[in-house]
């Protein structure tokens, strides 16, 4: 296929109704080069008016936004300011246990792996003014009946089920260890030597990053009611083109779209909670972006011909920490079969398989919040990799049939994008 091939194969995918999406942008790269961009449908919506989709379009990327988290991580690891296999209590401040298993400490590496027995709950970001202990004492009004906690059975260090809040506990720790905010950390030092603007504060972004916010939209009204015919309906950082102030901040919590009232973050206290920045998911970035984080990864830590990590730390990073065995863990439906540090593996023959008609593996992550479907993904070794952003959702997740894929157990929105890409970086 030809470029203008794969111009018309993607923009068969944005559409208004259906499987359509209001806006889709993807990079690709193969053999150390970017080969292909695309970009089109829209960004943003408001009534008659729409702003287009292009590359450089900003979104709150959902759980794309771990792997920076865990780039810091590696950072700090680096420069022997901690350890992986770190016990969290000593930079949380308080004793953090399982209480089915009260002397098996949990580490900085079964947080970013989603192995440290912690679950999420139907909150897991909470306001500035209280402490992540709150989460894990009872009689707090986030304790949620100890739902933070794994039913006894699944111990720490082996049993895996992906939990946002693990990564909310590492933001907190990148505080206490480094003293500043998490989001200022993470744009003065990863940020930055990516050369990427983006923000976890829309408030804070720039005012030219901010007009190139976008929208996320679902075909679901305040009362939870899909509606494939009607409008779009803004689900988060629905801004209408004016930009929040300065140092405030939403809680974003997916599960509990009522519980997302916003705060004053100047009396916000480092190394107490960082939640409210949402380290899982709240990175407002870019496709181009994201571009250069592919670079990055497949010039071996090095962007720019600078340093970002090294090597060893991105080997860390796509290296099983966790393996399902059949047993051992919540595998989302057959998706998370292996998971690294902040990525997870994809196995070119498995269910969550990303290329219709040839084994592809990849490491990488999805991301998936409020109606937003993204990915970054690279095939190591081979100098290839792919980004791809979508902002909203006419069908509902699962309860639609039509949401279902066709050959994978992927999203039909995941596997309609993936496989195209996969194809083009193999040329087929």
């Amino acid at each position: 296929m030809n470029r203008t091939d794969w111009d018309a194969y993607f923009a068969s995918l944005i559409g208004d109704t259906g499987t359509g999406v209001p806006g889709l942008a993807v990079l690709a790269y193969a053999d150390g080069r970017e080969v292909y961009r695309f970009a089109a449908g829209v960004r943003r919506v408001d009534g008659e008016r729409s702003w287009p989709m292009t590359v450089d379009s900003r979104f709150r990327m959902a759980s794309v936004s771990k792997m920076f988290t865990v780039f810091t991580l590696m950072e700090l690891a680096e420069a022997g300011k901690l350890s992986l296999d770190d016990d969290v209590s000593q930079y949380l401040g308080f004793r953090l246990r399982h209480p089915s298993y009260p002397d098996v400490p949990i580490t900085l590496r079964m947080l970013a792996s989603h192995t440290s027995g912690l679950r999420d709950g139907r909150v897991y970001s909470i306001p500035p003014s209280v402490r992540v202990k709150a989460f894990f004492t009872p009689g707090s009004p986030y304790w949620e009946d100890g739902a933070h906690f794994a039913p006894a059975g699944q111990a720490p260090g082996i049993y895996f089920t992906y939990c946002n809040l693990n990564y909310g506990l590492l933001g907190t720790v990148i505080e206490a260890v480094t003293g500043q905010r998490f989001d200022r950390y993470q744009k003065a030092h990863i940020l930055a030597a990516l050369d990427c603007r983006a923000d976890y504060v829309p408030g804070n972004l720039e005012a030219a990053e901010f007009a190139k916010l976008g929208t996320v939209y679902l075909k679901r009204d305040s009362q939870g009611r899909w509606d494939e015919q009607g409008p779009w309906q803004g689900t988060i950082d629905d801004f209408g083109g004016v930009q929040p102030e300065r140092e405030a901040l939403a809680l974003q919590n997916p599960y509990a779209q009522d519980v997302c009232q916003t705060y004053d973050l100047a009396a916000y206290r480092p190394g107490t909670n960082a939640t409210i920045f949402s380290p899982q998911g709240g990175l407002r970035l870019s496709l181009e972006e994201l571009g250069h984080v592919l670079a990055m990864m497949i010039q071996g830590g090095r962007y720019q011909d600078r340093p970002v990590l090294a090597p060893s730390s991105l080997q860390a990073m796509f290296s099983p920490q966790w393996v399902y065995d059949g047993h051992n863990g919540d595998t989302c439906g057959q998706t998370l079969l292996t998971y690294g540090l902040g990525e997870f593996f994809v196995d070119g023959t498995g269910p969550a398989r990303c290329c219709r008609t040839k084994a592809v593996d990849l490491w990488g992550h999805t991301g998936q919040a409020f109606g937003l479907l993204s990915g970054l993904f690279v095939r190591l070794g081979t100098g290839s990799g792919f980004a791809y952003v979508m902002n909203g959702e006419a069908l509902a997740e699962d309860d639609d049939l039509r949401s279902a894929g066709r050959f994978s157990c992927n999203y039909i929105w995941e596997e309609n994008v993936m496989d195209g890409l996969c194809r083009l970086i193999d040329g087929l």
